[in-house]
């Protein structure tokens, strides 16, 4: 009736039950084959469940000392750490209402008192096996869900230094820029998960580069009304080619393309938006963006000493860039500089060269 990988694993049974007869029967059943665990009440039950050992099924009995087996289900259903454990009712009530009450509130099977010992072995074994297969599926979807999500970041990360090699022929401003809005959102926030979110979506903070000519976009001189008319609609292309999407990714992309242009005083472009109204993550993509670029010589202008970029920045707290952010933008400088040297532009790290020799 159980195969061996089940005899040798020794899965784990919660018998929750106040009544010392049907759990010595439960028990005597289960403990040859399963390692069996016993709640007296629902607040052990619940500490049991969302352990570290927690059990890989529940045997729930109705009438408990503080409140109802129906009620432990409906709870432990809500936990987080404990809503895949499979339930099953052991209840002398064979009323067909009672079953379905106990269906309805997430259980998986309904057995009556008194108990056929053979009956509660195949329950239980075809419960776990069932458990089994969805932990595994669950955990193919999730192992198949990052693969896609990092093939995504990928490919998100090559368009925004292909739109890159417009203007920057080495595409490796994306790069810097990427890290730099990583340290910045990390010291803010301290969210990992969402500062690793902002890496992959800041390469495509100008994606609408594409869209702009190569008269315009490498101009060397000064851009008139016209061209800079022009050149601003970028950000809209930008958020058109990213589109409208439920990726959390893609979503934080289009939100950087559209609004890392905009000012803290609301003197930005597209919209003027200002202060707060702008996010988070455009915020800290304008700091790092405008340090890069100022640092970083391009077509129409030479780079800039951090030193003398810092000078700007600093001036710009409360005009340019959000006044919270700049000073802890200043404390990430020497992981900023790392990153600077690492990912140097192949003509800045010739002059570096040179320099030495």
């Amino acid at each position: 009736m159980l195969d061996l990988d089940e005899m040798i694993t020794k899965q784990t049974i919660l018998l929750v039950d106040d009544n010392p007869e049907n759990i010595h029967i439960l028990n005597g059943i289960l403990s040859p084959y399963y390692k069996v665990k016993i709640a007296i009440n629902a607040s052990t039950a619940f500490k049991i469940a969302s352990g570290q050992d927690k059990p890989d099924l529940i045997l729930l009995g109705i009438i408990l000392p503080d409140i109802d087996g129906y009620a432990v289900c409906k709870q432990l259903k809500v936990m987080p750490e404990a809503a895949e454990i499979p339930i099953i009712f052991v209840s002398e009530n064979r009323d067909v209402e009672d079953e379905k009450k106990g269906f309805s509130l997430g259980g998986v099977d309904y057995i009556t008192k008194p108990v056929s010992p053979p009956l509660v072995l195949a329950r239980v074994s075809a419960h776990l096996k069932l458990s089994n297969q969805k932990l595994h599926l669950m955990s193919l979807v999730q192992e198949r869900t990052k693969e896609l999500e990092k093939t995504r970041m990928e490919i998100l990360q090559s368009l925004g230094r292909a739109a890159e090699f417009k203007d920057n022929e080495t595409g490796l401003h994306v790069i810097r820029l990427s890290w730099y809005s990583r340290f910045l959102a990390k010291r803010v926030t301290g969210n990992n998960s969402w500062s690793e979110l902002l890496y992959n979506a800041a390469p495509m903070h100008d994606i609408g580069k594409i869209g702009i000519p190569d008269g315009v976009l490498l101009k060397a001189g000064k851009l008139n009304q016209d061209e800079w008319t022009i050149m601003q609609r970028h950000v809209e292309y930008g958020v058109e080619i990213l589109g409208k999407h439920e990726s959390d990714l893609l979503g934080m992309a289009v939100e950087v393309a559209q609004y890392h242009h905009e000012k803290w005083d609301g003197t930005g472009y597209p919209a003027g938006v200002s202060g707060e109204n702008i996010p988070l993550s455009a915020r800290i993509v304008a700091i790092a963006d405008v340090f890069d670029a100022l640092t970083s010589e391009r077509p129409y202008k030479k780079a800039w000493s951090v030193e003398k970029a810092m000078i700007l920045i600093e001036s710009e707290s409360g005009k340019h860039f959000d006044p919270e952010l700049v000073p802890h933008f200043k404390a990430c400088l020497p992981k900023v500089l790392e990153i600077k040297a690492l990912y140097a532009d192949p003509l800045e790290t010739e002059e570096i060269n040179d320099e030495r020799q």
